[in-house]
C-alpha cells in the first residue's frame, strides 16, 4: 500500500473528530497538516506552531533522509524505533516513508491522536487485541524472535499486532492489558545488569524525591524480569492529547532559529503555557527542576526529548499543559559526564553547579533551589538500600555503585554547599569533576 495522503483524527473526545489531511512532502522526508474547516471553527492548536490558521503546515526545513518529521505535535503520532522496526519485521510495508510508518503505528500511538485512511469515518490500520498479563512470556518470546530476525507463526503474529509501543525508544517493549487497562512492558535486552528491576528501582526511588512517576511493577518471566509502566496518556479509557518536550521545544522556538533541547527551556514552556490554577504551572516547572538533579545523580543520561511528556490536559483552554509522570529513569551508568538534556549555563554537564546556574528558569531563588538539591542528596545516599529492598542482586548493586558511588558521583553528593546560594550566586565556576587532567 503506497500511501501519499493521510487523514489526522482526534480520539479525546466521545466520538472521533476529523482534524485535517496530511501529505507527504519535501521529497518523501516530511509530513504536511491542513486542518479542515470543521477544526478551525471548533478545534484546538495541537501544538503551538500549528495555530488554527487556514493554511498548509510543513514541518521544518532542516530536513535529511536519516531524519524526517512530520509537523508540529503529529511527529508524536510516528512509532518509536523499537515500533518502526516490528512494522518493518510483521507488516512488511514495500515503501516506508514516514506516512506508512504513522499509518502501521495503529490505534494505540501515544496521544490522542489517530490516522485514517479516510476523512470522513475513522479508519485506522487494526490490531488484534491487546495480550493480557498472562501471555507476558509468550511476548517476550515472540519480541526476542523479532530481535533475532526468526520468523513468526500466524498466532505470533497476532500476539504483537496489537502490542505496538507508545513510547519512545529502541527497546523491546509492546503494550499489554493489565486488568483491563493499558501498560508498557519492557524486557531484558541482554544488559549486563538486571535493567528491568533496576528500572522499577529508580523509578520507586525517584517517587521518594518528590518526583511523580508512571506506575510500575516487575513482571517475573522464564529467563529474566521485565517492567511494565501504566500508560499516563489514558485515563478511564480516554485518551489524553500528549506531546513530547521535542515537539514543545520546537514549538516554542522562533522560525528559522535552532531549538535547545535542555530542562530550562522546557520550565520556561510550563511556567507561560502550564495550568495555571493553584499555581501548577509553578509546581510542575519546580518538579522539574527535581528530576534533573536526580537524573544528574543517578547518572540516567538518557533523558532525551522523547523521554520527557508534556500532557494537554484541557486542550480547548488555550492547550494548558502539565508534565506528564516520569518515565524511563534509570542508571546508564556510563560515567559520561553530560546528559542528553540542556542542564544550565554550561550545556549538558552532569554537574549541580549547572543544574544551579539556571535554577530561575524553574521558578527558584537560589536557595529555594540548593534546597531542593539537599532534598534529592538525601534520597539518592539511599539509593542502594532502596535497591537492595527491591531484589537487585549484590552483584548488580557493585556495577552500579562503580558510578553512583564513584568519585564524580558522590563526591557531589557529599560536597553540595547549600550554604553559598543563601545570598547571590558564587562568581567562581566549580570545576567539572568528569573533566580529566
Amino acid at each position: 500500500m503506497r500511501l501519499d495522503d493521510l487523514y489526522l483524527w482526534y480520539l479525546g473526545a466521545p466520538t472521533p473528530c476529523y482534524v485535517g489531511a496530511l501529505k507527504l512532502v519535501a521529497a518523501g522526508k516530511g509530513v504536511s497538516l491542513h486542518y479542515t474547516e470543521d477544526w478551525l471553527a471548533h478545534g484546538f492548536a495541537l501544538s503551538e506552531d500549528l495555530p488554527l490558521v487556514d493554511k498548509e503546515f510543513f514541518p521544518p526545513g532542516r530536513l535529511s533522509a536519516n531524519a524526517p518529521r512530520a509537523v508540529g505535535a503529529v511527529d508524536d503520532a510516528r512509532p518509536n524505533r523499537w515500533g518502526e522496526k516490528v512494522i518493518r519485521f510483521i507488516d512488511k510495508p514495500k515503501r516506508t516513508s514516514l506516512m506508512e510508518l504513522l499509518y502501521y503505528a495503529g490505534d494505540d500511538r501515544f496521544g490522542a491522536l489517530g490516522v485514517s485512511t479516510s476523512p470522513t469515518t475513522y479508519l485506522p490500520r487494526k490490531g488484534g487485541p491487546l495480550p493480557r498479563l498472562a501471555q507476558a512470556q509468550e511476548l517476550s518470546e515472540v519480541v526476542a524472535k523479532i530481535e533475532a530476525g526468526d520468523a513468526l507463526t500466524t498466532l505470533e503474529t497476532k500476539i504483537i499486532e496489537g502490542g505496538g509501543s507508545p513510547l519512545g525508544g529502541a527497546k523491546p517493549k509492546a503494550l499489554i492489558d493489565i486488568e483491563g487497562e493499558q501498560w508498557v512492558i519492557k524486557f531484558f535486552n541482554h544488559e549486563y545488569v538486571d535493567a528491568p528491576l533496576i528500572e522499577h528501582a529508580t523509578m520507586t526511588l525517584a517517587a521518594q524525591a518528590g518526583i511523580t512517576v508512571a506506575q510500575t511493577q516487575v513482571i517475573h518471566l522464564v529467563a529474566a524480569n521485565a517492567v511494565a509502566i501504566r500508560r499516563f496518556d489514558r485515563v478511564d479509557g480516554r485518551r489524553i492529547h500528549s506531546i513530547s518536550a521535542g515537539t514543545a521545544i520546537r514549538a516554542a522556538t522562533p522560525a528559522g532559529t535552532e531549538p535547545e533541547m535542555g530542562y530550562p527551556q522546557l520550565a520556561r514552556i510550563l511556567r507561560r503555557i502550564g495550568v495555571s490554577q493553584g499555581d501548577v504551572h509553578l509546581a510542575d516547572a519546580q518538579e522539574l527542576f527535581r528530576r534533573m538533579v536526580f537524573n544528574i545523580l543517578m547518572d540516567n543520561t538518557d533523558d532525551h526529548e522523547k523521554n520527557h511528556s508534556l500532557l494537554v490536559v484541557d486542550p480547548r483552554a488555550n492547550g494548558r499543559l502539565r508534565l506528564a509522570p516520569a518515565y524511563d529513569v534509570l542508571p546508564t551508568n556510563s560515567g559520561q559526564g553530560f546528559q542528553e538534556f540542556i542542564c544550565g549555563a554550561h550545556g549538558q554537564e552532569s554537574t549541580l553547579a549547572n543544574a544551579m546556574s539556571q535554577c530561575d528558569a524553574f521558578g527558584f531563588q537560589p536557595a529555594q533551589a540548593a534546597s531542593q538539591v539537599v532534598q534529592v542528596i538525601a534520597v539518592v545516599n539511599t539509593w542502594r538500600a532502596h535497591f537492595k529492598t527491591m531484589g537487585v542482586s549484590n552483584s548488580d548493586l557493585d556495577s552500579l555503585a562503580e558510578r553512583l558511588d564513584g568519585n564524580e558521583l558522590l563526591s557531589q553528593r557529599q560536597t553540595f554547599d547549600a550554604g553559598q546560594y543563601q545570598g547571590t550566586p558564587p562568581k567562581r565556576k566549580p570545576s567539572s569533576p568528569f573533566r580529566r587532567a
